[in-house]
């Protein structure tokens, strides 16, 4: 059977997605999906996230971040390819920037 090919990513969320758990919810989906990376709010009153795993499993959380947790109302997401070997092992939320 043939590995998993990897696939990393930095996504931006935007709209109402801080002060609605969107990082913990993050944090929980991410570990379901066994993904490595972190996640912080941002000054600007987005969310940033890198995801790193399995390219099935990270297309599938940044499909579910398009929709976010229940009280979240997600207005726009970007995402771009970062380099999957400066990611750590495990799943964190991390301090505001």
């Amino acid at each position: 059977m043939a590995a998993a090919v990897e696939k990393a990513i930095r996504v931006i969320v935007e709209g109402r997605v801080q002060g609605v758990f969107f990082r913990a919810w993050t944090v929980d989906q991410a570990k379901m999906r066994g993904l490595r990376g972190w996640v912080r709010n941002r000054h600007d009153g987005a969310v940033e996230a890198v995801f790193a795993g399995p390219d099935s499993e990270v297309m599938d959380m940044l499909s579910v971040c398009k929709q976010g947790p229940l009280l979240a109302q997600v207005k726009g997401l970007d995402y771009c390819d970062v380099d999957i070997d400066e990611i750590g092992e495990g799943f964190e939320q991390r301090a505001s920037v």
